[in-house]
């Protein structure tokens, strides 16, 4: 889940609060209006980013934007979507899918976040089935308190929640493609699934991985730094040269650019750890700014170097 740090956040709640987001010509009443609760203005600010579609395949879709990035395999058995964007995102991801002519027949989530869950129930209320490994089940069932941002979520609805769940492994096929989910033991949290697309040559990372930006890591839902090493492994040892991988978030990526991804990851678990074992607290470890050299090429995201030094210290 793309998560900015508090500082954003509280900018973005003051340009709320001040009408910043309102029209010039809106009456002088609504302006004073109250601004959203936290949650549903993060949720619409993260709707509001529209949906761009590119072509992995001859029957598979990549829809990125407003929470991530959806691919949809669609065809004759109906359209399997893994990644659902979030609440208020709805309508512009109904009118996507309805263009690739066929119902939804399953939905994958990747894990339990809001930004890849939120879009459950309507779509399981059109018919589809939803899919996911049985801890997203378990998180989605309960109360969580996201401390970055001071959000609190409450437990999703039960019809939002997953209707199929498994353990280690699951396997769909449809439109003549073979689909194999695979539970990822805790990294971005611990209720991660990665979907290899076997005759595409296609693999959905879900937020194991994040191209091109420093991650963010649930340590509160299991999530761990090593453990997203470990997911990077997992994933390098299944693609090849040519398979297209998608990031939960960030553009369609390579084998290459995962390597990358996997070795700054493994350089900035090595430089906090031993800042964590020489006796460092997490002030001192940011005070030390262990990822110079890597925010050029990693800090464009919603997280900086500090913010990701704090991430990984806390998750060690």
């Amino acid at each position: 889940m793309t998560i900015g740090t508090r500082r954003e956040w509280l900018r973005t709640m003051a340009a709320l609060g001040a009408g910043a987001l309102l029209p010039p010509f809106a009456p002088s009443g609504l302006r004073r209006q109250p601004a959203q609760d936290p949650l549903a203005a993060f949720r619409a600010q993260i709707g509001a980013v529209p949906i761009q579609a590119r072509q992995l395949g001859e029957n598979l879709t990549l829809l990125s934007g407003p929470g991530g990035n959806v691919v949809v395999l669609h065809g004759s058995d109906g359209l399997v979507v893994v990644d659902t964007f979030v609440a208020p995102a709805w309508p512009k991801l109904e009118q996507s899918l309805a263009a690739l002519g066929a119902p939804v027949k399953f939905v994958i989530n990747t894990h339990w976040h809001f930004d890849h869950t939120d879009n459950n129930a309507p779509l399981h209320a059109a018919g589809a089935t939803v899919v996911a490994h049985a801890n997203t089940r378990r998180r989605m069932s309960e109360p969580h308190h996201l401390a970055v941002l001071e959000l609190d979520f409450p437990p999703s609805p039960a019809s939002a929640l997953p209707q199929r769940v498994f353990t280690d492994r699951y396997t769909l096929e449809a439109n003549g493609e073979r689909l194999e989910l695979s539970h990822v033991p805790p990294a971005h949290t611990d209720t991660d699934v990665t979907v290899r697309f076997e005759h595409a040559n296609v693999l959905h990372a879900g937020d194991v991985y994040f191209n091109g930006r420093y991650p963010y890591i649930d340590g509160n839902t299991g999530g761990r730094v090593d453990g997203m090493i470990a997911a990077s492994d997992r994933l390098l040892s299944r693609a090849d040269s040519g398979t297209k991988i998608v990031p939960g978030h960030g553009p369609l990526a390579t084998r290459a650019d995962l390597v990358k991804y996997r070795d700054m990851l493994s350089t900035a678990a090595d430089r906090v750890r031993k800042l964590k074992a020489s006796g460092k607290s997490l002030e001192e470890s940011i005070a030390a700014k262990p990822f110079t050299d890597l925010d050029g090429d990693w800090g464009s995201g919603r997280y900086k170097g500090d913010d990701f030094v704090k991430i990984v210290y806390l998750t060690l």
